[in-house]
């Protein structure tokens, strides 16, 4: 293991779970990745190893039978498996922002009825805010809840890009309410939808069709959403207050972000491992290509922006861990590590030459993966948006700064 992506400061407790989980990676992921990847075949022994190590409850308070470790600690484990393949960290990532959503928002009833089995992996939970037409404008959502006599609700729409969507037996699902606000924001509410797991019926009035068939992004499944008329009572609401549903996905995009960014680095190590060892196998005119001034170049420019990658996704989870709103960090590390992860990746296919279009060789797949990188939770256009708002509050030329 070289000295790329050594972070700085961690306990002896952090070291030693990055060393079991890399171990994982290396026994469990790596040698079956090429198999489960090209047949879309959902990894089910992996997870089940992963619930084994905990993983499912790493942020998870103790209290509730979690291991109660930061947003540092899990950012730096999604690093690791994404490294072995991408699409077991994003089985996890959903997962988790459900989890600290509750543990952030959610009442403590709510948090002593779901907390503890998702720490297990018993319960498996969903994120979905998308919709077909809605795409990055969040004000647009066209799901509804509709508030009955009774004070029960019922929830009627379509969402999109279900990560999770048939595995999952617990979603998150924001929707607009007719709450009286001053702000289309203040009428959205997060609802926890029941369901149980698979495809078609999977509660009453909820339908999950099937799998979206994908580029990449394999083995997991993602899915529609489709709600008619579904009855949800008034404490599935998280957090029990109406309105609240914009703010508390916000939220948990924030460590959503920091997440993608962890993949996208994940990626880019094991993009850059392949480039460096497949350049010193290779040989031409007599040498290692890696003796060539051109790979050489390459591979500095590579290790560069894997190091770079690592260091703002470090930064980013450091700051939401001290307390702090971690916007602004969470989106530079997302948009720098996506688009390096991209560009370490080409570079390593273009070292690898006609064998790279390979499905036999690895870096095919990180290929596909790394383009998902560019759009997940925000393509790489909103995060610059969120990033340049901030810098005009924070250098206005009036000398003031809100």
């Amino acid at each position: 293991m070289g000295r790329l992506g050594t972070t700085e400061g961690l306990t002896e407790e952090q070291t030693e779970i990055l060393k079991v989980v890399r171990t994982f990676v290396e026994e469990r992921i790596l040698p079956f990745v090429q198999e489960l990847e090209h047949a879309d075949e959902y990894p089910a022994q992996i997870i089940d190893g992963l619930k084994e190590l905990g993983i499912f409850g790493l942020t998870i308070p103790e209290e509730y039978g979690g291991l109660g470790e930061s947003l540092l600690t899990y950012a730096l484990v999604v690093e690791e498996i994404a490294r072995g393949w991408m699409s077991v960290s994003g089985v996890i990532n959903t997962h988790f922002i459900v989890a600290y959503m509750l543990m952030r928002h959610g009442t403590d009833e709510q948090k002593r009825t779901y907390l503890p089995t998702m720490a297990t992996g018993e319960v498996r939970g969903a994120f979905s805010m998308s919709e077909p037409g809605l795409g990055s404008d969040v004000s647009a959502v066209s799901t509804t809840g509709t508030r009955l006599a009774d004070g029960s609700y019922e929830l009627t729409g379509q969402k999109m890009w279900v990560t999770n969507g048939g595995t999952s037996n617990l979603v998150a699902v924001l929707a607009k309410t007719d709450e009286v606000a001053d702000s289309v924001y203040r009428n959205m509410t997060t609802f926890l939808v029941e369901k149980k797991p698979g495809f078609g019926e999977v509660a009453e009035g909820v339908t999950v069709p099937g799998k979206i068939d994908k580029m990449g992004y394999k083995g997991v499944d993602t899915t529609e959403l489709i709600f008619h008329e579904h009855r949800l009572r008034a404490d599935q609401i998280l957090g029990e207050a109406p309105g609240q549903g914009f703010y508390q996905m916000m939220d948990g995009l924030e460590v959503g972000r920091v997440n993608v960014a962890a993949r996208a680095c994940g990626i880019a190590m094991r993009a850059f491992e392949l480039g460096v060892e497949y350049s010193q196998l290779r040989k031409t005119f007599g040498k290692p290509i890696a003796e060539h001034q051109a790979i050489l170049f390459r591979l500095a420019e590579m290790a560069t922006k894997v190091e770079t990658a690592h260091a703002m996704m470090v930064r980013a989870a450091r700051v939401k861990d001290r307390g702090a709103r971690n916007d602004v960090e969470a989106g530079m590390a997302k948009l720098i590590a996506s688009e390096y992860c991209n560009e370490v990746v080409e570079a390593s296919f273009r070292i690898h030459g006609g064998y790279a279009y390979s499905k036999e060789y690895e870096i095919e797949r990180l290929y596909r993966e790394a383009a998902f990188m560019l759009i997940g939770e925000g393509t790489s256009d909103i995060q610059k948006m969120i990033i340049g708002r901030s810098v005009l509050r924070e250098y206005a030329i009036n000398g003031t700064r809100s």
